[in-house]
This record gives C-alpha cells, structure tokens and sequence, in this order.
C-alpha cells in the first residue's frame, strides 16, 4: 500500500526566521486622528531561507485563525484571537502560541494605541528587506516595503487589542 506524501509541515518556530515588528502611524478614517498600526514580518533568515520563512509565515496565519486579504479580523470583540499585543514598559510584545517578538516604538505611537485601546495589525507572506542578520533595512525603503501593496495583500490583517500588565 502507498501513501500519499503531503507538502504541508506543522509550523515549526526556527522556520520564520527574525520575526521583526514594524510600528507606526496613519491618518485614520476621520483624518483627525493616527491610528497605531504594526507590520509583522519575516527576514527569511532561518535555516531553509527566505521561500521557507515565506511559507512558516503563511502557516502561522492559518494557525492563528486568520487569513490572508479580505476585512480585517477585528480582535476587539474576539477574545479567543491566537494572537494578542501586551504594551508595557515603553515596548510593545507581539504573543501567539508558536512565536513571540518585540520592539520599541516612536512615543506617540504609543500615546495613539493608549488613546485608541488597539491597533492596525498585519502578518505578512512577504519577506521584509534586510542589511544583514536580525538587520531590516531602515528608511525610506522600509517605508516603500510596509506601504507596497505586495505587502499588504500577502498579510492577514486584524484590529489587535492592546493589553497591559496589571498590578
């Protein structure tokens, strides 16, 4: 008897790569106010490269309960979302089951996301730009990269709640 082999892996963490976080503002519908967006991102590092980080990437999402293009999930009223965003200390931490990863974003990114109580958050197939290991690059470029829509519509995208540490 033979088997069927299947192309599908279950996700393994050391596939993505760097997990980078992007953080900053757009003018929100109103146009009155910013609303904190954040870009996460592989820089296709890990062992198998940059189409394997691709791939992890993809993978997570389905794990994650999201989906690529379409409206996004709005995690605010979605309490059981795989996927949650702590700000704390000046930091904001990216948490799902499989991964987690950090950066410090601009202050008044994180005077809109207090304002607001939640952010713009995508997860993208796309591989983010990089000067080197762990590196993105920086600038004008990163901006090209997070505002392309190749970017955005390889991204699942989701209102994530911001959550912080209680004492």
């Amino acid at each position: 008897m033979t088997s069927a082999s299947s192309d599908i892996r279950p996700f393994r963490a050391a596939d993505l790569g760097t997990l980078v976080l992007l953080a900053w503002l757009a003018r929100n519908e109103e146009g009155g106010g910013r609303t904190p967006c954040l870009l996460a991102c592989s820089l296709g590092d890990g062992p198998d490269g940059p189409e394997a980080g691709s791939a992890a990437v993809e993978r997570l999402i389905g794990d994650l309960g999201l989906h690529i293009g379409g409206e996004p999930v709005d995690g605010t009223k979605r309490p059981s979302l795989k996927v949650g965003m702590l700000v704390a200390a000046g930091q904001i931490v990216l948490q799902t089951p499989h991964v987690s990863s950090q950066v410090t974003p601009p202050a008044d990114w994180l005077q809109a996301v207090e304002k607001l109580g939640y952010t713009y958050f995508m997860l993208t197939t796309r591989i983010c730009p990089s000067t080197g290991p762990r590196r993105p690059v920086d600038g004008e470029a990163l901006a090209v990269f997070a505002g392309s829509p190749k970017t955005t519509n390889a991204a699942a995208h989701a209102y994530l709640p911001a959550r912080s540490l209680r004492m």
